[in-house]
């Protein structure tokens, strides 16, 4: 019997909250987190169609990207439209969960999806996060080195891109003298002694810490484990916004109208002039993605790719890049697939079923 809190453990896993923008309340938002999961409905949007559409499949748990609750609730009376979904779901115990823009991060989230059906590949971070990536340092006698690497591998450090177990080590000569109170692993109370240790090195994901020096502590055979912290200003090339890529092969303005129709299933679209030169690099953000155009620019695309774009904003592709708004719901639909792949490979014991509900608030005529 799957618990909802352990989806939600498994989402999060992918996604980590950590990721997530400062605005965003990506989350449990309704239900109790020990409720047993009977059926999982996933979407892209969480309406009151979609929460009926809960209770009829017989699903007690909604995955949704976009998050009903964004603004603190002063009351829950059924006046507005979130308190209404939110009472129907309350009423038939069937719980909320949204992941946002951790989803959005990640560089197997919601743009690298968008990526996959546009059939690009070569593929990287448009604007990797910095300051999401902390050092570990310290001193591990020399028979100790390996227990102590493994333990803070298992809990997540040395993971750099598709590399693994990634660590740093230098051997040097540690010097101390313990007080009369101490037990010390090496050498002798009140007495100075030196020993050969290597100092090892490993980078993991800010967020981790709690979990890694856990590890290293318990891993580690010292009474007092000396270490250092240091907070990287590195680019995470693993997080960040929007993605790059190229097409299998170079189109013209025409031929990408045609291909951007077939693979995203749009009957039209917005965008500027397309560029003289054939379309190759195309960079992309799932939603409203105006605040990357500078760097899809820098990353030398002809093609920027998202959604809500504002009229003036079209004139900053300056004839430099073309700028192509196919809707937000359209750039992110297809997140209901990434949601359905993780939850069927990480439970096989209920079942998931993608939402039949049409939730673009947006029509054209």
């Amino acid at each position: 019997m799957t618990k909802i809190k352990e989806v939600v453990q498994a989402l999060e896993r992918y996604a980590p909250p950590a990721y997530q923008e400062s605005y965003d309340n990506a989350t449990l938002q309704v239900g109790d987190q020990e409720m047993t999961v009977t059926r999982v409905l996933v979407t892209l949007d969480c309406t009151l169609e979609v929460v009926q559409e809960a209770i009829d499949r017989g699903c007690n748990l909604i995955v949704a990207h976009h998050p009903v609750i964004f603004k603190p609730l002063k009351s829950l009376t059924g006046k507005t439209p979130v308190e209404r979904i939110l009472l129907k779901a309350i009423t038939h115990q069937i719980a909320i969960f949204a992941c946002h823009t951790n989803l959005d991060h990640v560089h197997n989230g919601v743009n690298a999806k968008l990526c996959e059906k546009l059939g690009l590949t070569k593929l990287r971070i448009l604007a990797p996060k910095s300051q999401t990536l902390t050092k570990l340092e310290t001193y591990v006698p020399l028979e100790d080195t390996e227990k102590v690497l493994a333990a803070l591998h298992q809990a997540g450090a040395g993971q750099i891109g598709d590399y693994s177990d990634c660590s740093f080590r230098i051997t040097g000569t540690g010097r101390f003298t313990p007080s009369a109170k101490a037990n010390p692993h090496i050498g002798e109370p009140c007495k100075t002694e030196e020993t050969v240790e290597n100092k090892i090195e490993v980078i993991f994901p800010a967020f981790k810490e709690a979990q890694i020096m856990k590890a290293l502590l318990q891993a580690h055979p010292y009474e007092e484990v000396a270490h250092y912290l240091v907070s990287l200003e590195n680019q995470n090339q693993e997080v960040g916004a929007g993605m790059v890529g190229e097409l299998p092969e170079a189109l013209s303005g025409e031929e990408f109208t045609r291909y951007i129709k077939e693979k995203l299933q749009l009957t039209t679209f917005k965008h500027t002039d397309w560029p003289d030169q054939p379309i190759q690099k195309v960079a992309v953000c799932g939603g409203a993605g105006s605040f990357l155009t500078r760097q899809a620019k820098a990353s030398g695309a002809q093609v920027f790719l998202t959604a809500d774009l504002k009229y003036h904003e079209f004139f900053e592709a300056n004839r430099q890049m073309a700028l192509v708004d196919v809707g937000h719901y359209e750039s992110e639909v297809y997140t209901k697939e990434l949601f359905y792949d993780i939850l069927t490979k990480s439970f096989p014991n209920f079942a998931v079923d993608l939402s039949g509900i049409d939730t673009n608030p947006v029509r054209h005529s």
